[in-house]
């Protein structure tokens, strides 16, 4: 359905942004009972939250700026997560080697873990964290420098798929009685002569269709793109676009049970080495996002060349180079400024505007998206109806005893359903040992692009292959030499003809090697 085909076009709430903020916004507001519709101007998740990290942490780092209160909301919502989202969040060891040349100290680590773990709460399951020897750290490290290692330190942290819990936060919401759009961009807002909101303007951007909805309240969770909709009312305060770039490498190239995080010895910023779906993650940095933010963003050379650099220290023996690399992979961060300081510097809080019926909320992190999302639906309280009566999500630890769980492992099918929700009994239930086997050497099985094929809203390759699954980043070239076998799988679900899904398959590949494949092995158009 488009937004065109709505019945009724009034709404209690609209929220603008289909990235993990608005996706957590319109998930509290549909389950309090409100009648909220989200707007995306591109696909579900297509900016940062496609692009991230993957880490659920509490931010250790922020410690050493004194932001306790940050840290604690954070580390308070990780596990709020880890029980919320099993199989989707899933708990992840860090070990961190310390030098004595650079970067923390034993001493400040150790103290500055214990503050971490009690900032968790005590009654967290990852309140541990450990001291190695030096020996210690080179036997769990292999390869790891010598010169100058004085130990390392242990803690524990989590991982998500950041695309996949957006999706999940969305289908929630539907569930519990909302609607939500991709592709379709919220081009205006209409006020009454008191200056109060009254309407949004939306363009379906496919057909160019307009669309007026009715509403007294819109949240404005674009991100980088927030001040389109509400400059900043702040004199000299404003988004300072960030990029932060990750290499993908295939995890033969350093197997991985854990994250190994270190100081850069240029900056001594954090960067980890981390396992994900089966392939090995280089990253992140942090750098002035120059370029058009409307345009997909990509790594840069130098940005290679410095995680390199960073890794190369403290595995010196370690053979890796560019052309070891599967993918990259760069996001921009919607980070408040009101002056220019080192990018790595800069605030992660975030901020919430209010504007007669119109609230901004940007900034914050992956991790305290539910924080974000209380903090805009409250500003937006006097704007919204009262004594709604709230919902509840569907019980997704019981399924159909005919669904086909039976028939895969318990690992399987905790994955499945802590990344579709009960939603995951439809692909379940459709079991076929053909489409639940693996593609290639990633945790993707074939059903899953069935699945997303079918329901999911996609409406492009690369809305299937980059952000539902996640195979484009996994597989060499972006998993070209599987297009054939994935149009002969998903045609059933996909009113697309031939014609379309060749154009759909050339305009897949040419979008992976501009913005996706490594630095130096991309096209040169960009």
């Amino acid at each position: 359905m488009r937004i065109s085909d709505i019945e009724n076009k009034s709404f209690d709430l609209v929220v603008v942004g289909g990235g993990v903020t608005g996706a957590g916004i319109f998930n509290e507001a549909s389950g309090r009972g409100l009648k909220a519709i989200l707007l995306e101007a591109k696909d579900f998740a297509w900016g940062t939250s496609s692009r991230s990290s993957k880490m659920v942490h509490g931010g250790l780092r922020y410690l050493k700026q004194g932001k306790f209160l940050l840290t604690k909301a954070a580390v308070r919502e990780r596990e709020r997560l880890l029980k919320q989202y099993p199989g989707l969040v899933t708990p992840l060891d860090f070990i961190m080697p310390v030098f004595d040349h650079y970067g923390p100290s034993k001493a400040s680590m150790k103290i500055g873990l214990s503050i971490y773990s009690f900032l968790a709460g005590p009654k967290t399951k990852n309140r541990q964290h450990k001291s190695f020897s030096k020996a210690q750290a080179l036997e769990l490290i292999p390869g790891l420098r010598k010169e100058n290692l004085v130990s390392a330190v242990g803690f524990k942290d989590a991982q998500v798929d950041d695309a996949r819990l957006v999706l999940r936060l969305i289908h929630e919401g539907c569930l519990n009685g909302g609607q939500a759009f991709n592709y379709t961009k919220a081009e205006s807002i209409e006020r009454n002569r008191k200056g109060y909101v009254t309407a949004v303007n939306a363009v379906d951007t496919r057909t160019m269709t307009q669309t007026e909805l009715k509403t007294k309240a819109v949240i404005n969770a674009t991100g980088v793109f927030a001040e389109n909709l509400h400059p900043s009312p702040v004199k000299g305060f404003h988004i300072r676009p960030l990029r932060g770039s990750h290499l993908v490498f295939p995890r033969e190239i350093y197997p991985l049970d854990r994250v190994i995080s270190f100081m850069h010895p240029e900056d001594t910023r954090p960067v980890f080495l981390f396992p994900w779906e089966g392939s090995v993650l280089l990253g992140t940095t942090d750098v002035d996002h120059d370029r058009n933010i409307d345009m997909e963003p990509y790594m840069s050379q130098g940005e290679a060349v410095y995680l390199l650099i960073g890794l190369k220290h403290i595995l010196p023996d370690l053979d890796i180079s560019l052309d070891d690399c599967i993918a990259s992979i760069a996001g921009i961060r919607p980070v408040l400024s009101k002056k220019k300081v080192k990018a790595s510097r800069e605030s992660r809080e975030h901020v919430v505007w209010k504007d007669k019926g119109l609230i901004t909320v940007t900034g914050g992190k992956l991790t305290t998206f539910h924080l974000l999302a209380k903090d805009a639906l409250n500003a937006a309280k006097k704007y919204l109806p009262k004594h709604l009566e709230k919902k509840q999500y569907p019980d997704i630890s019981s399924h159909d005893p005919n669904d086909g769980a039976h028939e895969v492992s318990k690992a399987v099918r905790e994955r499945l359903y802590g990344r579709y929700g009960s939603a995951a009994h439809l692909i379940l239930k459709n079991y076929d040992p053909k489409t639940f086997s693996r593609i290639e050497n990633t945790s993707t099985l074939w059903a899953e692009i069935c699945y997303a094929a079918e329901y999911e809203n996609v409406h492009t390759l690369s809305d299937l292959l980059l952000r539902r699954v996640r195979i484009g980043l996994f597989l060499p070239k972006g998993g070209q030499n599987l297009l054939d076998d994935i149009e002969i799988l998903c045609s059933p679900f996909l009113p697309w003809d031939k014609k379309r899904w060749e154009n759909e398959k050339k305009a897949y590949i040419d979008l992976w090697k501009t913005y996706y494949a490594p630095p130096g092995k991309r096209n040169e158009t960009v």
